[in-house]
C-alpha cells in the first residue's frame, strides 16, 4: 500500500477546510463522528491515495476533537510529505497483533451514531461494528455528499483539464475508428491517446459498433469495424489531480442510413435540451425530463434504457444523480454528466455526453467537441 498523495494540486488548508465542515456537518447530524478509510473519500478530505488492504487505516474525524488516523506502523513513512503530515494530525500506529478496531473506538471523543464511509470494506466494518456496538454504524454518505458534490474552484479547474484533455482525444478519432480494424483494436489506441493527451490512465474506453452499440455498457469486441457503422465512444479518466473526465460521441463509419442518422439528431437535439435546463433551483428530475420529454415527442423514448446522467468528480459516478423523479435542487458549483442516448437493439445505438457545470446563472459545457454524429471517411 503507497499513498501517492503529492500528486494533487492542492494546498494544505483546503483539506483542513474540508475536514472542519465535514466535521460540522457531522456534528449537525448528532454524529460523534466519522469513520473514514481509503477512497475517494479519503482523497477529497485529505488528499490520500492510499489503497485499502487487509490492513486498517482510517482516518477518524469526531464531531468535537482533534482527527486522528490510524494506521498500520509499515505505513507511516509512506505519509510523509503529504497532506496529512503537513497538517499535523495524529497517527496512531499499530502493528500486526494489536487491534486498530480498538484504536479507532478510542479516538472517538464522545458517545453517539458513528457514520463510515461508503467505500469502507466489509473486511473493516463488520469488526468496527463490534467494537461500536453501543454506538450503531451507519454511512456516512448523507454528510459527506453535501460537501462533494459542490465543488471548488481549484476542483473545477481540475475538471475543465479533464474535459479539455478527453476533448483532444475525440478530435483525433478518426485515426482509430477505421474500417477494417477490430473494436479492440481502436479501443488499444484509444487507451494510448487518453494518456498521451494528459489523463494519468484510462478508466474506460467503449467502442461500440453497429449492433454492439445498442448495448450502453458494451466495452470492446473483436467485431470488425465495417463501412455504414454507427459507432459509440465514451471514454475518460483522470488527470494528475484525481478528477475524472467522461465524454461520449457517436460516429459513423462513411455515410449512415438516413433514418438512423435523423434519429441521432432528434438525440442531439434532446440532450441540447436537457443542458438548456440547467441552472440553480432546478431538479435532476426537471434535466432528465428535458431529455426524455423530446424523445417522447418523437417516438424514440422507449429507447432511452438509463438515466440522463452522473454526478462527477473523484469518482465517475457521484451524487448528484440525474434521474427521473430525483428531487434534488441544482446548486452553484454542481458537475454532472448529461448523456441521453439511443439504443435500438440488433441495429445500432447512440449516446452524446457533456460534463456541465452548475453556474450562478446557468451551465458551462467541460466538453466542446462537435455534438453531431461525425462521419469518419
Amino acid at each position: 500500500m503507497s499513498d501517492t498523495s503529492g500528486a494533487t494540486t492542492f494546498p494544505p488548508g483546503a483539506y483542513a477546510e474540508r475536514i472542519r465542515k465535514a466535521q460540522s456537518h457531522a456534528a449537525a447530524a448528532g454524529l460523534a463522528g466519522l469513520l473514514i478509510s481509503p477512497g475517494p473519500d479519503l482523497q477529497y478530505l485529505a488528499g490520500s491515495r492510499m489503497s485499502s488492504f487487509e490492513r486498517l487505516t482510517c482516518l477518524v474525524i469526531p464531531a468535537d476533537g482533534d482527527p486522528a488516523v490510524v494506521v498500520p506502523r509499515l505505513e507511516v513513512a509512506a505519509l510523509r510529505g503529504s497532506p496529512i503530515d503537513a497538517l499535523g494530525i495524529e497517527l496512531r500506529p499499530w502493528v500486526d497483533g494489536d487491534d486498530p478496531y480498538l484504536l479507532v473506538r478510542s479516538a472517538l471523543a464522545s458517545e453517539g451514531r458513528v457514520a463510515i464511509a461508503d467505500a469502507m470494506p466489509a473486511l473493516h466494518a463488520i469488526p468496527l461494528a463490534r467494537v461500536t456496538s453501543e454506538r450503531p454504524l451507519e454511512l456516512a454518505t448523507p454528510v459527506l455528499r453535501e460537501l462533494r458534490m459542490i465543488k471548488d474552484d481549484a476542483e473545477l479547474a481540475a475538471l475543465r483539464a479533464a474535459g479539455a484533455a478527453i476533448d483532444r482525444v475525440h478530435a483525433r478519432m478518426a485515426e482509430f475508428v477505421q474500417a477494417g480494424r477490430t473494436e479492440a483494436q481502436a479501443a488499444a489506441d484509444i487507451t494510448a491517446a487518453i494518456i498521451e493527451e494528459g489523463h494519468t490512465e484510462a478508466a474506460f474506453v467503449i467502442v461500440g459498433s453497429g449492433p454492439n452499440g445498442a448495448d450502453p455498457h458494451h466495452e470492446v469486441s473483436d467485431r470488425l469495424l465495417s463501412a455504414g457503422d454507427v459507432v459509440v465512444v465514451d471514454i475518460g479518466g483522470p488527470v494528475a489531480a484525481g478528477y475524472y473526465s467522461d465524454c461520449t460521441r457517436t460516429y459513423a463509419l462513411g455515410e449512415p442510413d438516413s433514418t438512423a442518422a435523423e434519429r441521432i439528431g432528434i438525440l442531439e437535439a434532446a440532450q441540447r435540451a436537457a443542458v438548456r435546463a440547467v441552472r440553480p433551483g432546478v431538479t435532476a428530475g426537471e434535466i432528465d425530463a428535458a431529455a426524455r420529454d423530446h424523445l417522447r415527442d418523437h417516438d424514440l423514448a422507449e429507447f432511452f434504457v438509463h438515466r440522463t446522467g452522473h454526478g462527477i468528480g473523484l469518482s465517475v459516478h457521484e451524487e448528484p444523480y440525474i434521474v427521473s423523479g430525483s428531487n434534488q435542487t441544482l446548486r452553484a458549483g454542481m458537475a454532472f454528466s448529461v448523456e441521453p442516448g439511443v439504443y435500438l437493439p440488433g441495429q445500432w445505438g447512440a449516446r452524446i455526453e457533456d460534463i456541465i457545470v452548475v453556474t450562478d446563472h446557468g451551465a458551462e459545457s467541460l466538453n466542446n467537441q462537435p455534438h453531431e454524429l461525425t462521419v469518419l471517411s
